[in-house]
């Protein structure tokens, strides 16, 4: 019978599934507005995609190899790659999507299409 050594970090290092917490809200300004937690990434680790009304985010946060596993005495973060999807309502006007990456936190707008805004219409008095 042979010991095998238990490495409480296995998992962590090799697994690498992990879904940041993301909230989603509609603004005053007509828009849906998605932020996502992202702490520790760059720009280049964040990819956002919108397609066929779904807005895709992925990315990777990366091990910090600096520190070597066995300098650790916990590791609760994880890392690795992960993906997100949301259907969004086919009134979001994709061509004015727009997003920002600041202090770890990734906001995107989503603007409504100007046709799906709400309009005041002026009712006409007959005599």
């Amino acid at each position: 019978m042979s010991i095998i050594r238990f490495d409480p970090f296995a998992d962590l290092l090799t697994n690498g599934r992990w879904v940041p917490a993301v909230d989603i809200y509609e603004n005053g300004k007509q828009e849906l507005v998605l932020r996502a937690e992202l702490p520790g990434m760059t720009r280049e680790d964040i990819q956002v995609v919108f397609e066929n009304n779904t807005l895709t985010l992925k990315g990777e946060r990366k091990f910090d190899h600096d520190v070597k596993q066995e300098q650790f005495h916990r590791i609760e973060r994880a890392y690795g790659t992960f993906s997100r999807s949301f259907s969004l309502p086919s009134t979001v006007d994709a061509s004015k999507i727009g997003a920002e990456y600041k202090n770890g936190v990734l906001t995107v707008t989503l603007p409504f299409r100007e046709e799906t805004k709400p309009r005041t219409i002026n009712v006409q008095v007959a005599a």
